[in-house]
């Protein structure tokens, strides 16, 4: 049978549809944003869920397109068979209607502000490009300087504040139809400013082009604006009191943006993948906008992919790769015992109560652990469970890991964090102790190194063994080696010295969840190690003396006996 493309990384709308690529319609979103008729509209979602996508779709429905020497361009085939066409005819006058100004700012993450700045204006020059044919017209004349010195990027920083403003300006005159404007990814320069130290200069330029273009812009029909998160209106959009701002708690527009169940379902039958249909929804189901719960389209689109060219593909965390995930490891280097403890109540699959709101600029993030968890979860990496307004009026959300792709970021990001960690931390004590068989030391430096870090991950055998093994793998003269099959049974951990003459190690480990368990199980383990003649690997190796070791952990405490 032969299957669509699936449109990996293919956000122009014309293309996927002119192309063949398999297409998940969201054309209603064009119906609703015509039923709302806000002047200013802010979408708000995280990375890869579908905005530029959207915002291409826009462009093709709304723009009476031209091509570069100015012929017009029909449309109206990409819609065919298209929901949008069910609405009414209210809803199909207004396509191929208007002059449309659509900006991307996702090249603006440049190291400073000179680049980002040009990124900015190379976009704008090539959209006065785009649009150039309309200089061919008598009625432009007084204008036309001005709009080839910004083509041509010669014009000084202030023709280009209100560049967009002009624009509109000669638009509304060549097509005497007021325009459409679409800003993508417009937080993408005020982040990366803030990364790399020049926010004030960037947020001063943004301000002043937003200004012009959505607040005094008399040649503005409407506009759709999208990012991840809300920046501060008295930071960006000041005074602008038409803006309508859709985050992820608006019940408005919540299924436009990303795949509903439905949409997930169909599209595991078209790729024949049904039996994959419930490991698709424990990776990548969850979130909720409004009133929708939905997928992230990225990473089921990538992983049905994968499906097509191998049956048994296990999942992958195809969002981690979207981004660095830098706000992980802040949250982690910012916690105290109390946030380390919600991070692995989270990760355990709990919950979490924490103060919500909108209103945040890219300075305050990281100025208390409230804001922080405000921008991980309006950046995807939180889902609303339940909400509340408290006492103080405050709105309260109930916030948990939406899915196990999440959470895989989550755990991958705790241990590379905890791996660099344990590299930079001087271990001689805790080596010192365990070749000295001192367990009372040993004990301290194990309890000190789990009450640091995020343990959990259901504190099964599995996690402390890999755990007390990296520990002890960096110890000079030794050589550990983990699970080997020895006696009657596979050992947890041989601790080797390189050379015979010195003693080695036999180690077992044993879990509990109850504390008053935690030395009986020590002992077990040490049982356990003489029961299975777990010492015949090391005499056979050549080794006349050894010690064994049981350790029992019971959360992050731990009972070490030695025999």
């Amino acid at each position: 049978m032969d299957y669509k493309p699936l449109p990996v990384g293919v956000d122009n709308f014309e293309h996927l549809i002119s192309r063949g690529y398999y297409f998940v319609d969201k054309t209603w979103f064009i119906k609703e944003l015509l039923d709302k008729k806000s002047s200013v509209n802010l979408f708000t979602r995280p990375r890869r869920f579908g905005k530029t996508l959207n915002m291409s779709m826009l462009q093709y429905y709304f723009e009476d397109m031209h091509t570069e020497d100015g012929k017009k361009r029909d449309n109206a085939s990409l819609f065919e068979n298209k929901k949008i066409l069910q609405a009414g005819e209210q809803y199909l006058a207004h396509m191929g209607k208007y002059p449309v100004i659509n900006l991307t700012f996702k090249d603006a993450k440049q190291p400073d502000f000179e680049l980002a700045y040009d990124a900015i204006r190379r976009q704008v020059a090539n959209e006065f490009l785009r649009h150039k044919f309309i200089l061919q017209d008598d009625r432009l004349v007084e204008e036309k300087e001005e709009y080839l010195n910004i083509m041509r990027r010669k014009a000084d920083r202030g023709s280009y504040n209100q560049s967009i403003t002009f624009l509109s300006r000669c638009l509304e005159k060549y097509y005497e139809r007021k325009v459409i404007i679409l800003i993508d990814e417009y937080d993408v320069p005020l982040e990366n400013a803030f990364t790399e130290k020049f926010y004030n200069e960037m947020i001063g330029f943004i301000r002043t082009l937003f200004e012009s273009s959505l607040k005094t812009n008399t040649s503005l029909e409407f506009a759709v604006i999208t990012g991840c998160l809300r920046v501060s209106k008295e930071s960006i959009f000041t005074g602008l009191n038409n803006l309508d701002i859709i985050s992820i708690l608006d019940w408005n527009y919540g299924e436009h943006f990303g795949f509903t169940d439905k949409e997930v379902q169909r599209l595991c039958e078209d790729f024949g993948v049904e039996n994959k249909y419930d490991l698709i929804k424990d990776w990548y189901n969850g979130y909720v906008f409004g009133n929708a719960n939905v997928y992230n389209p990225w990473s089921v689109i990538r992983y049905v992919k994968a499906l097509k060219s191998h049956e048994e593909e296990i999942p992958g965390s195809y969002w981690a790769n979207t981004s660095s995930n830098h706000i992980v490891r802040s949250l982690l280097e910012m916690a105290d015992d109390s946030v380390k403890n919600e991070l692995e109540s989270l990760i355990d699959g709990g919950t979490v109560e924490k103060p919500i709101h909108e209103d945040i600029t890219y300075e305050e993030v990281y100025e208390s652990m409230d804001n922080l968890w405000n921008f991980m979860f309006f950046t995807g990496y939180f889902r609303k469970v339940k909400e509340r307004i408290g006492e103080d009026d405050i709105r309260y959300l109930t916030l948990k890991i939406p899915n196990r792709e999440v959470k895989y970021i989550f755990r991958k990001k705790i241990m590379d964090w905890f791996g660099q960690k344990m590299k930079e931390r001087d271990l001689t004590g805790l080596h010192t102790a365990f070749v000295n068989k001192d367990t009372a030391r040993l004990e301290e430096e194990l309890t000190g190194i789990l009450y640091e870090t995020i343990s959990s991950f259901d504190e099964s055998e599995n996690y402390y063994h890999g755990l007390v093994a990296g520990l002890l793998s960096g110890m000079k003269g030794y050589r550990t080696v983990s699970n080997r099959e020895t006696g009657k049974g596979r050992c947890d951990l041989f601790v080797k010295p390189l050379s015979r003459r010195k003693e080695a190690f036999i180690v077992e480990f044993k879990v509990t969840k109850k504390i008053k368990e935690i030395e009986q199980k020590a002992e077990d383990a040490l049982s356990q190690i003489e029961e299975k003649h777990y010492a015949l690997e090391l005499e056979s190796d050549g080794y006349d003396g050894y010690s064994s070791y049981g350790i029992a952990f019971c959360g992050k405490d731990c009972c070490v006996r030695v025999r």
